[in-house]
């Protein structure tokens, strides 16, 4: 399957290519001029345009404010809700509806990132044509890695969507805890991981951490380490068999607690990428 790279406009050439997974991130392009810029998926989808001009700066987008925002609350709920100052001292109940409402957020910035993927212009440069309404709304671009980032976050939320509706209710027995809480909370954290982990892939240059000094690869850094601190809560968040009650609470509250935060400044970053990374191209 042949990886899906933008339209060149007319002169241009592909000088070199590279990405994880035979998907295609980075490109360096030359116009006919002989000058080169630099394309990325990640600035593409966010209309960035090329990077090697001069910055053009200015305001930051309106869909970056509506994602940063909404996955800023769902953070400051799922945080709120893993503090002692908070949880011992209102009713449990409140608690389970925090962090449902939380994660309502994180489900609508989510769809708006695959939105926002979706909509990507059709050509390198960030004033090309963009899908149309139906197509921006409900696609398929399987040869994009960015897709399946947003794609696997966004199963992910709905997992959280289950699992923290489900501990809203106090009549549930063991067992059902261990279905409808436990599991959608494991499998929303193994999607974040996957998601994150190939947003990472996307902006990193190599397996090894490699900064590029951008505020995208910040905003990466941080959801990975936010993903992999859910995924710690999770697994302490299993039942032991012994007893019914969680392997390690203290873990779980921590590890929530460190997700949200790196989830909250990665969402506040996403403005500041919008504003201070576009290029005029």
């Amino acid at each position: 399957m042949t990886p899906a790279f933008p339209d060149l406009p007319a002169g241009w050439r592909v000088v070199r290519r590279r990405g994880p997974l035979g998907f295609v991130t980075h490109a360096v392009l030359a116009r006919p001029d002989g000058s080169e810029v630099e394309w990325s998926s990640r600035r593409h989808r966010k209309g960035l345009g090329l990077r090697g001009d001069a910055p053009g700066g200015g305001a930051a987008s309106a869909l970056s404010w509506w994602i940063g925002g909404l996955f800023a609350i769902g953070s400051l709920c799922f945080a709120l809700g893993s503090l002692p100052l908070f949880f011992d001292q209102v009713d449990p109940a409140v608690v389970g509806w925090t962090f449902f409402v939380g994660s309502i957020f994180f489900t609508s910035a989510a769809y708006l990132q695959l939105h926002e993927t979706l909509r990507a212009p059709a050509g390198v440069l960030a004033d090309s044509p963009r899908p149309g309404r139906l197509a921006s709304l409900v696609g398929w671009q399987p040869r994009r890695i960015d897709f399946w980032a947003v794609l696997v976050q966004l199963v992910g939320t709905v997992f959280f969507n289950l699992s923290t509706f489900a501990a809203t209710r106090s009549d549930l027995t063991l067992a059902q805890e261990r279905h409808l809480v436990w599991a959608p909370d494991v499998g929303g954290s193994i999607c974040f991981l996957v998601a994150s982990w190939l947003a990472y892939a996307e902006v990193n240059r190599g397996i090894l951490p490699r900064s590029d000094r951008s505020v995208g690869w910040s905003i990466a850094a941080l959801n990975l380490a936010g993903s992999v601190a859910f995924g710690v809560a999770a697994v302490a968040a299993r039942y032991l068999r012994s007893t019914g009650e969680l392997a390690n609470l203290p873990l779980v509250n921590l590890g929530t607690l460190l997700g949200a935060v790196c989830f909250l400044i990665g969402a506040v970053l996403l403005p500041v990428e919008s504003a201070r990374e576009r290029s005029p191209s």
